[in-house]
């Protein structure tokens, strides 16, 4: 079904490019307008001088062209002259890419988020007049969602290519900051991702002093919860990671090895609000560290077939992060965590990236797990990292994110 619906698509995004095509060449190009053919048509000395080779390609060889190019690329190519200006900014083509690529990004976050409403709607209707997308010309209605600036803000990849430069003086002046003695932050880490994976990530991450090297135990402790872990993140920055579990040992293994749900005896449930969604409330030692914490970490089971629990967990993070217990500022981070990578043959994508071809299928997609829990709907800034557990990649990247929403100043290395 993905690969008729990948196909259809495609056929529009050509259809709609053939059609500016057509348009744009009816009026300065030598090539016939609504053909592929090559050939040359007889024209006045003094008509605008021929497009290049790449301009009189067919239209389905220029959406191979770009579809196999990074957007950094792409926004490149339509820097090249007014013909490709136009062209790469089709807002077909960037749907397209969205709805391609979005399964294999490996982060998103509150700023980030694309807004999957526009995404669900219809292509076009079959007898809609699409946009020819030239400057100025626009030969029918606006596009109603900007989906190349959607795609430019959401793709990692993007995302890291347009990070300022560091500035000189910042060797400097992180320096000095490291001089500062700065407060230990706290966090609060609960989720399913903790007790029913194959492999344990909190087991993992105090056996990992390559990654996250432990810093000891602080003297600050909770009632019945304890004083956490302390690491070092980048050898600058110590931050304390208190662990919520659901229920004792005993009870995770045996509802693991009998692949069944525990009681989760970190919350009490209060029933159902008018549109019948769950309500819970955190025990009074939850709500202890609820209070003392400057933010929280949420593993998420994201290996397949967990998608019917996302209304209950969603229900006990809003209940987790209320503003009852403080700040709406304080950063959420999910790790949606599997126990291993799966490895399969590998294709490359246009953003550039390696990545597998059934990565949709072994894990579910960071922004399918950011609309899972409801995130889009939280006032805490919040940010999903693609993590897994027996290597732990990704999460030094959510790490340093929490950090910083947290008010750490941290320099790089």
């Amino acid at each position: 079904m993905a690969g008729k619906i990948v196909g259809l698509n495609e056929y529009v995004v050509i259809r709609s490019l053939r059609r500016f095509r057509d348009r744009y060449f009816s009026k300065t190009s030598n090539v016939k307008p609504d053909s592929d053919d090559l050939t040359p048509v007889d024209r006045s000395a003094e008509e605008d001088p021929p497009l290049g080779l790449l301009d009189s390609l067919p239209v389905d060889v220029q959406f191979l062209i770009m579809a196999l190019l990074s957007p950094v690329d792409i926004c490149r190519l339509g820097a090249t002259s007014h013909y490709w200006r136009a062209m790469v900014r089709d807002p077909l083509l960037w749907r397209y890419f969205l709805l391609r690529d979005m399964p294999h990004w490996t982060s998103i976050d509150h700023e980030t988020m694309p807004q999957l409403e526009a995404l669900a709607a219809p292509l076009c209707r079959g007898d809609e007049k699409l946009e020819d997308g030239m400057e100025g010309q626009n030969q029918g209605k606006e596009p109603k969602h900007d989906y190349m600036a959607e795609y430019l803000k959401g793709s990692p990849a993007c995302r890291q290519q347009w990070l300022l430069p560091r500035p000189p003086y910042e060797a400097v002046t992180s320096f000095l900051q490291s001089l500062v003695p700065s407060i230990e932050p706290r966090f609060a880490m609960f989720g399913p991702g903790m007790e029913q994976l194959d492999v344990s990530m909190v087991t993992r991450l105090m056996h990992a002093p390559d990654v996250l090297p432990v810093a000891g135990t602080p003297q600050r402790q909770i009632n019945g919860i304890g004083s956490g872990i302390s690491y070092m993140y980048n050898n600058q920055q110590k931050f304390n990671i208190l662990t919520l579990y659901s229920t004792n040992r005993a009870e995770r293994a045996r509802a693991r090895a009998e692949h069944q749900s525990v009681s989760n005896k970190l919350f009490s449930s209060e029933g159902t609000d008018q549109s019948g969604y769950p309500i819970f409330t955190p025990t009074p030692q939850v709500q202890e560290v609820c209070q003392a914490v400057n933010g929280f970490i949420y593993v998420a089971n994201a290996e397949p077939g967990r998608a019917a629990e996302g209304e209950l967990e969603a229900a006990q993070i809003r209940a987790v992060v209320s503003p009852a217990w403080g700040s709406t500022s304080r950063p959420l981070l999910v790790l949606s965590c599997i126990s291993k990578e799966h490895p399969d043959p590998a294709v490359t994508t246009s953003q550039g990236s390696s990545c597998t071809r059934s990565r949709a299928r072994c894990r579910t997609p960071c922004v399918d797990m950011a609309q899972r829990l409801s995130l889009p709907q939280l006032p805490n800034p919040w940010k999903v990292q693609d993590t897994v557990a027996e290597s732990l990649s990704g999460l030094l990247d959510g790490i340093s994110w929490l950090l910083r929403c947290s008010g750490v100043r941290l320099y790089s290395s």
